[in-house]
Order: C-alpha cells, then structure tokens, then sequence
C-alpha cells in the first residue's frame, strides 16, 4: 500500500478523488492501491528548552546561553493531532511507500520530514511537487513524482532556519526579559522580528525628529506652459526675489526643443510581495489578508502556487497559455465578462513570448503567480479583487508594448534656464488592459525631500509646438514651498522594504537581484508583520504603520546590532538561500549562529548600564514574565475550559494538564503563548 501525506484535509481530498482513493476512512481515505491522510500544517516542532533537561525550565541569566548539543523534534501537545498523528504512525510503519504531498515549498518540506521522522517512517518516499492544484497539474505530478532525496537540500534549509529561530529567538527572549525586564514582561526578541521593527523605529523616529525647512522655487509661465528653473530651490527668500528680480519683464527664449519616442513594456508578472503590496495600496488589505486570500484561491484551483519570490515563467508553460486566456475569456462575474473582449484582441495569432516573462533560468521550484485557466466560480469579493489583478497582469503580459512620445523644451531668461517636460501617449499598448487604472509604482519619500509636482513623473502631458529661437512675454512666479519628513510605512512599503533589506530600490530589476539578501521569505512576512501587532509593538493609523512606546523602548534597549540590522539578517537569509540551492554548509550556518548567541549572551551580561523598559511601556504588554511553572496572565480570572480559544492570545486551544490548563502555544518557539491557570 501506497501512503499520499497532504498538508490539508481539503488538499487530502482533491488528490485522493484522483487518484481514486474514495473509501472514507478515519483519518484517511483509500482505494486504488492507495491511503491518502493529511496533517493540520506543522504536527511536530522543535523540542523546547526543559524538554532536554529540567535545569532550562527555569528562566534564568546563569543558564544562557541555551545550546542542546543535538536538536530533537517533538509532537504538538493537541489531543487532535495525537489522534492524527496515530493515523498517520500507523500507515507509514505499514506502508511500502511514501508520497510526500506536502505544500511544495521550504515550509511544506519541513511539516512533512518531521511527521515521517516521527512516525518512524522506513520505506522509501516519492515526492509530489505542483503548482496548482488542477485536476491536471495534480495527475501530471503523480505521472513525475521524484526521489525524496532530490529535495534533501530544500530540507535542509527549511530545518536550518528552524534551529537558527529557535536559537536566536529562545536565547536573546530570555536574555533580554530577564536583564531589561524588570519583570514585568517579555521583551520578545525574534531572528527576523526585530531588524523589522526597527526599521518601522527609526523611520518613526526620523519623522518625530524632523523639522521642516522652507525653500523657494523659481518658475515662469511661457506660452501657458509652466517651466520650473533648472538651478533648484533657493533656501532663503532674499535669494529667491533676487533671482525672480533679474528675470522681471525680460523675454522669455526657447534655446532648445528634444522630442523622443520611449516604449514600456507590461509590468512583471505577480510574485507573492509585489501581490501583496498592490493589494494593500490599492484596496488597503493587510499583508496577512492577502496571503489568505490567494492561498484559498490556490486551494480553489484558480490560481497557480502563491509562496513564491519570483516573476518569470518557465519556458514550458508557454503553450499551456492559449488554455490559459481561453479559462479567462469565459470567466463571469455578476453576468459581465470583464476579460473576454481584453482576450479577443490576442486571438488569431501566436501570444507573444517575451523573455521578460519566460525565462527558466530565473524559475527554481515554483514560477510565478498566474491563473490556472479555469473559470472561477463561487468567490467572494476580496477574492474576486485578487483574482482580477493576478488575471489583468497575465493578460497584460501578452500585449504589445505601450508607446509615447516625449518632449524636454529648454528656455532662458537672461542668464537664468528654464525647463519643461511633456509626455504624450501615442499607443496605449499594454495599457489598455487597465482601462485606467493607475499602473505606476508609489515611491517612498526619504527624509528632507520635497514633492515638485502632484502625480507620478509618467503623467501624461501634452506641450505645445515650441520653436527654437522663439520668445516672448512670460508670468514669473516664486513659490514658497516646505520639505516633508519621510512617510510612515504602510504594510506594501515595509513588505518592499523587508525584500531590500531595508533599501528603498524602485527599479525591477534591481529589486529582484537583492531578494536573495531580503530579510524572511516571501511566505512568512505577513506573519512577522501580524507578530508586531501582537505584542503591542507597532499599531495602525489608517495604512500608516507606527511604533509604539514599547517597541521603541525595545529597539533602544537593543545595543547589539547583530539583532536589529536588516543588512545582518539579510546575509543570514543569502545564506540559508544557499543552504536551499546546494551551495552552502547548515553546519556553517547553525555554528556561527550558536558563536554569536554566546557573543550576544557575554555582551548582555557585561553590561553595566540601568537599561530596562520603563514602568509606562511594560503596563502595556498582556504577558507577564514566567517564573518557573507558575506563568500567570491578565486574563487568568476567565472561566477556562479545555478546547476553548486562549483567552491571551486569541490563537492556540487550551488543553489540559496534571495542574494546569495552559495554552497549546505554550512552546512555540516564533510566538510562544504563556497563559497557564493552575486549578
């Protein structure tokens, strides 16, 4: 008998209809020669501190730093998931082989290792790997499974950035509560959770220490066209009326007139961050929302795969794309067929292949976000939005590219130049798709910059005819304008940031080759981001992100800059990217990880400072310090019952022990819970 492992129920089902196991079981499904049963995401994690021996139960500065000799996994504590897991134990001790159904990606690879790991698992392992759940994609897997052993490097990385989390997030939580803390709560300290927040930190703090600066711009009205002086702003007002004095009732000459034609090819097709950051400055969707809401539309078969950090396509799934627009040219939303007329135009013709689009040498395990070419049905609102941005950038793909033309008219006034610039779309191209839409992307303002004109730069605006040598009157003018402080990141601007490692980069290109030193995967950020929520670091104002007193506090107690550079994490994450693609060492990687815990820990301790979270900030935390097995909370005085959703942390299930009732999270080492009640 074969064994099929599936991440989800519902995915168990999908691939079980296929391949023809429709007996219903407990726990799995069978026929055809096959069981197919499933996990609930992660079964298994990391085994905690007191798990290896009773001394590290005990929060305590004299035990750090905490490195096990050899890191073992171990069963979530859920009464569900025993059961679950006993299903499972049971087919695979049983089974002469093993497919490997998990989510095709880093995370998914982990789940599933560990649940075999534990259940003892001895016969050989098939790995199914798609990226879309088709009933096609799904029977082409099974026609190609591979050697579990091609993914041993995949594997490899995924448990190298769990040992790395554990070590770091364990070591510096305990380090900090206890040496800053004052006991009065966790100062949770995270690999990839804290160079976060400090960038969300020290632009907040670039933004309340700002101080705005008037400056002056010279400009003239020629022919009813403005023209702006080419040599800046004047930062006094003296300067400025000087300037405007020598141009006063002189001719305005046109000394030069440049006219070129440009082309813009479509935007790049949807990788998981650019996804998300369209999602959230055009609709205002969080992070976490959006990767909900795609993921369900992946599971729905209407999507292609969406944990992924790249926009190309591999070269094979171009004529898979004619059945692709066909899906979309049928698609029906409330009776309209927003995509059938978009589609017709392509039609009676090869669709263009551009290498902008495929290019297998920039596709590893999974291309990028496109639909699967089956008409969507039953979706909701949200989901009907996220479906239409993902269909409109593949149909846009495929058109030609949007033509303009530009014009630069130089002008002079005495010794004093002028300048205008004009734009004038000629051919619609691409556009068209958008029918629109604004398709430009927002940039980031940095400190001490000011804004000349409202709009994007590629505003379309058509100039007159102007001849070389002309001249005439003119209307000078001299505006007092005032710099702006940075702008607070918004969820799409941070996402961008945390893919940069910090750097505001708006060109594609140069985007896409720094992802490899981006902090977190593309997959975990919106959950870093809802982290921060969470424990009172960061908070909303509208779409702006701002920090909160204690997460200032936090980053200003944190002197060690291993923990909150976004360029240090960045490299950390280059290298687990390596460990993936078969160039890098985990022992490397996990052994300089345990030397700079030891480092961090004996700079910590030698510290003679009196820093530590004030009284204000720590009063704003639910969790309070552990001590021993004794951990309390605020909400301890709730009726608690076993099942019921922690009252602390809203996210794990309370189960129940010898003494206690205690959250399920109690040991999660990304976002432990420490709510227990002692009856």
């Amino acid at each position: 008998m074969i064994v099929c492992i599936a991440e989800k129920p519902s995915v168990a089902r999908d691939i079980a209809r296929i391949i023809g196991a429709t007996s219903q079981r407990k726990g799995y499904m069978e026929g055809n020669g096959y069981q197919v049963t499933w996990t609930f995401g992660h079964l298994c994690e990391l085994k905690m501190p007191d798990d290896y021996t009773p001394m590290w139960k005990a929060w305590s500065l004299a035990s750090l730093p905490i490195i096990p000799q050899r890191f073992g996994i171990k069963l979530i504590g859920q009464d569900s998931i025993k059961q679950q897991f006993a299903v499972i134990q049971q087919l695979m001790q049983a089974a002469d082989g093993i497919i490997n159904c998990g989510d095709a990606g880093q995370e998914g690879e982990l789940i599933q290792r560990w649940v075999m790991q534990k259940a003892g698992a001895k016969c050989p392992v098939k790995r199914l790997w798609i990226s879309s759940m088709t009933d096609e994609a799904i029977r082409e897997g099974f026609e190609k499974l591979k050697d579990q052993k091609e993914y041993q490097q995949l594997y490899m990385a995924g448990l190298s950035r769990a040992i790395g989390d554990w070590l770091l997030g364990i070591n510096a939580t305990r380090l900090y509560t206890l040496k800053y803390g004052q006991n009065r709560q966790v100062l949770s300290i995270g690999r990839v959770q804290t160079p976060t927040l400090a960038m969300i930190v020290n632009r907040q703090k670039e933004i309340d220490k700002f101080k705005p600066e008037p400056y002056w711009v010279l400009a003239t009205v020629y022919r009813d066209t403005q023209f702006t002086a080419t040599s800046g702003k004047f930062t006094s007002k003296e300067e400025g009326e000087k300037a405007f004095e020598t141009i006063s009732e002189k001719p305005f000459v046109v000394t030069d007139v440049q006219k070129k034609n440009g082309t813009e090819s479509p935007r790049a097709l949807y990788d998981l961050t650019s996804l998300q950051v369209d999602l959230n400055r055009k609709y205002g969707f969080s992070a976490e929302m959006s990767l909900n809401l795609i993921q369900s539309l992946y599971e729905k078969k209407f999507t292609t795969y969406p944990r992924v950090d790249t926009q190309y396509l591999s070269d094979d799934i171009y004529p898979k794309c004619p059945q692709t627009m066909n899906g979309l040219f049928q698609t029906t939303f409330a009776g309209r067929c927003p995509y059938a007329e978009l589609v017709k135009k392509l039609g009676g013709k090869p669709l263009k292949k551009s290498k902008k689009v495929f290019d297998t040498s920039k596709v590893t395990d999974h291309h990028a976000i496109i639909p699967t070419g089956i008409p969507p049905q039953g979706l909701t609102d949200a989901e009907q939005k996220v479906f239409d941005l993902v269909a409109r950038r593949f149909i846009a793909a495929f058109y030609p590219d949007c033509k303009f033309a530009t014009t630069t008219v130089l002008g002079k006034v005495e010794d004093t130049e002028f300048k205008v610039n004009g734009k004038l779309i000629t051919d619609q191209g691409w556009r068209v798709v958008y029918d629109g839409q604004n398709t430009d992307n927002t940039q980031e303002q940095t400190a001490g910059t000011h804004v000349e004109t409202k709009g994007n730069q590629s505003e379309e605006r058509t100039l007159p005819d102007f001849a070389v040598g002309e001249s005439g009157e003119h209307t000078p003018t001299l505006t007092e304008k005032t710099t702006t402080p940075p702008k607070h990141y918004t969820e799409a601007s941070l996402l961008r940031a945390m893919e940069t490692a910090g750097k505001f980069v708006d060109n594609d290109e140069l985007r896409s080759a720094m992802k490899e030193n981006g902090i977190g995967r593309p997959s975990s950020r919106a959950g870093i981001i809802e982290t921060l929520f969470k424990r009172n670091y960061i908070k909303r104002e509208k779409k702006n992100l701002v920090a909160t007193p204690t997460g200032i506090e936090l980053i200003d107690i944190i002197h060690e800059e291993l923990l909150k550079s976004p360029e240090l994490t960045g490299i950390w994450e280059k290298r687990l990217r390596d460990i993936e693609h078969g160039g890098g060492s985990p022992e490397d990687f996990i052994n300089g990880l345990k030397e700079q815990v030891a480092q961090i820990v004996n700079q910590v301790l030698a510290d003679n400072t009196n820093r530590h979270v004030t009284t204000d900030a720590a009063t704003t935390a639910t969790t309070k310090l552990p001590k021993g097995d004794k951990t309390t909370s605020k909400v301890a005085t709730k009726r608690i019952r076993t099942g019921m959703k922690c009252p602390l942390c809203g996210k794990g299930k309370i189960i129940k022990g010898k003494t206690a009732y205690g959250c399920s999270r109690w040991n999660d080492p990304q976002e432990p819970c420490r709510f227990r009640k002692t009856f």
